[in-house]
């Protein structure tokens, strides 16, 4: 382990917090107010609620929830007990989140039931996919059905378990020891789980932190999803290794968002562009007090220039910072610096965190000068310890030199500071959310109408991008672009749903069959000019 990293895991991050920050609030969730010892005091409670359902150092603990207080102290709580946490998208259906469940088998689920009309057990109990290694599912908010309990419930058992047992479990855990499997969908179009260690969170988001100037008192406004890295890990992890204040935000609602601003002073606020765009163009902005906001981190999709300058004309942020990494390599591979003028923040994704080597290369792997497009690779101890049971996956994706294979294309200036032109494999993300076309191909294969599939990521002004499929109809079918897109929103996440189908004759490919993607989206380009 890293000498300088004082938290040996995240359970013990917790418990120094509480020694660290007595007087600072951690947590405030609506009426929930709790400062580090409080939060420390029921992520305890949590931690012995678990071994006394029976949870084993190494359990899978999946998390199908918002960001809510109860994610964290269910999270926390799990991780301090031994387990490994398997977050899961709010937007799954049932069969996807089937499928993580039966892939990672996990032994608890932590869900709400409710959730934007979304009935998450009966979602799952209705999937084909059989989940044969779950023993519990707890219910953190709304009705808990049959068979499920109450997180209340779950929590009254904690007092089966000593504190001298959870303590004997706690200085069991080492740093290198798995804290989280988070499942990312991969070209082949079946999610694969990456799994990180604690010592890996714990130093990447110490320098993300301190690169970005979170400190001491801070009070940080987390909009990005907790299921996703930037909300776990850059959010909660990161506000727990600083002392910063952390303040959930369930939906992102601009009016929402500048309510808290104002009632909670927040000072930091990540988010992708469209958050940060949407509050500019927002025409009751001027009613809310948002002078405290001093922090800015953004990425996951193109930065306009415009939007940089504006952030810090009509906006008080000081420190506005852009940065690139997968969840393969614990989020983080680079970092523009807080110096760094809009024009570097806005067109590059940084230099590599400390640590941490990028290339780009050729496909024969060799270092290709500065300033010439390859393949960003990246190297260091972010690499994840690879795909979950899938040791083929992972040989893919890291080669025996230890580089991480991003499939994303880049050039590097003289500085280090890296610019993504293009990506070599075919996601594309719509608002911050990675889709991965042979994921959604293969679903949309399934319909009784359709022969053939390409999904292509299409510019958007408010997403960024958005999916449309282009579909070849099956003999004497008849397509209807319309219902298929209701039909896909009932099978898949809605960032993953198509936004436009578009029928054709035949899909282009080249000589040996391949599908000539880039015409796709070039016809797609004429056909929203000529719109």
């Amino acid at each position: 382990m890293r000498a300088d990293l004082k938290h040996g895991t995240i359970p013990q991050l917790v418990r120094d917090c509480a020694e660290q920050y007595p007087d600072i609030e951690a947590l405030v969730d609506g009426d929930i107010r709790l400062r580090y010892p409080q939060l420390a005091e029921q992520v305890q409670h949590s931690a012995r609620a678990f071994m006394a359902a029976g949870l084993s150092r190494g359990d899978r603990v999946a998390l199908w929830a918002p960001n809510i207080h109860e994610w964290i102290i269910s999270a926390l709580g799990a991780l301090t007990a031994g387990g490994v946490i398997v977050p899961l998208n709010t937007r799954f259906k049932g069969e996807e989140a089937a499928f993580v469940l039966s892939r990672s088998r996990a032994r608890f689920l932590c869900c709400v039931n409710g959730f934007l009309g979304n009935e998450y057990v009966s979602m799952l109990r209705a999937a084909n996919t059989p989940v044969p290694d779950l023993v519990a599912i707890v219910v953190l908010r709304g009705d808990a059905p049959t068979g499920t309990t109450p997180w209340a419930d779950f929590l009254s058992t904690a007092n089966n378990v000593s504190v001298e047992k959870l303590d004997e479990r706690v200085a069991s855990i080492s740093g290198a020891d798995l804290s989280d499997i988070i499942f990312t969908s991969g070209t082949t179009g079946r999610p694969k789980g990456v799994m990180t260690t604690h010592e890996q969170s714990l130093r990447v988001f110490d320098d993300w932190a301190s690169i970005v100037g979170l400190t001491q008192g801070d009070r940080y406004l987390i909009v990005n999803p907790f299921f996703h890295t930037f909300g776990y890990k850059a959010g909660i992890v990161a506000s727990l290794l600083k002392g910063a204040t952390i303040i959930p935000e369930v939906i992102f609602d601009v009016p929402a968002v500048l309510q808290h601003v104002t009632d909670e002073k927040v000072t930091m606020l990540p988010g992708p562009p469209t958050l940060y765009l949407s509050i500019l163009n927002h025409p009751d902005r001027d009613k809310y007090d948002l002078s405290s906001l001093r922090l800015a981190v953004t990425g996951a999709a193109a930065v306009p220039v415009e939007m940089i300058k504006r952030m810090r004309r009509e906006l008080t942020f000081e420190t506005i910072i852009t940065g690139y990494g997968l969840t393969e390599s614990t989020g983080t591979i680079s970092m523009c610096r807080p110096q760094d003028d809009p024009e570097i923040i806005s067109t590059t994704s940084g230099r590599a965190i400390h640590d941490v080597e990028v290339r780009i290369v050729d496909d024969d792997n060799q270092e290709l000068a500065r300033g010439a497009a390859g393949e960003i690779v990246a190297r260091g101890y972010n690499v994840m310890s690879g795909y979950f049971e899938d040791p083929v996956a992972t040989a893919e994706t890291i080669d025996a030199d230890g580089w991480l294979h991003t499939g994303d294309i880049g050039v590097m200036d003289v500085n280090g500071y890296i610019k993504i032109t293009d990506r070599k494999k075919d996601m594309f993300i719509v608002g911050g959310f990675n889709a991965y076309p042979a994921e959604i191909e293969n679903t949309m294969l399934s319909h009784s109408a359709i022969a053939q599939v390409a999904v292509v990521g299409v510019p958007d002004d408010r997403q960024g991008e958005v999916g449309w499929a282009f579909v070849v109809a099956r003999m004497d079918a008849t397509i209807d672009s319309e219902g298929i897109i209701a039909w896909c929103r009932e099978l898949m996440a809605n960032y993953k749903v198509p936004r436009r189908v578009v029928v054709i004759d035949a899909l282009p490919t080249n000589a040996s069959g391949k599908v000539l993607k880039y015409e796709l989206r070039a016809r797609a380009k004429d056909m929203q000019q000529h719109n």
